[in-house]
């Protein structure tokens, strides 16, 4: 059972992972991209490492990979935001219809 509930998270991790992918990709411009790429890679990597921390033999390794997510989410999340405020800075318009 538990093998099943690995192989779950670790599936659907993955496909967080090709949707951000499919979002950087299609999506217009960078801000857009920026959001579809931070929010799926969070996303799947965090139902990756559950799926890893289900199997994992001591406490502390399921620990250590809440750490690793931990500190993944927060240099991604200041990364996007940096990257963002630069792109704004720079006079760089978000997508719009018109």
């Amino acid at each position: 059972m538990i093998n099943l509930i690995s192989s779950l998270l670790i599936i659907c991790g993955i496909a967080f992972f090709v949707s951000g992918t499919v979002g950087l990709l299609r999506f217009p411009d960078l801000y857009t991209r920026l959001h579809a790429l931070t929010k799926a890679d969070n996303m799947g990597l965090g139902l990756i490492l559950m799926g890893l921390a289900i199997q994992a033999d001591t406490i502390y390794q399921s620990l250590f990979l809440i750490v690793i997510w931990l500190l993944v989410l927060t240099a991604s999340t200041l990364g996007s935001f940096l990257l963002a405020q630069q792109a704004h800075k720079r006079g760089v318009i978000p997508w719009s219809k018109h």
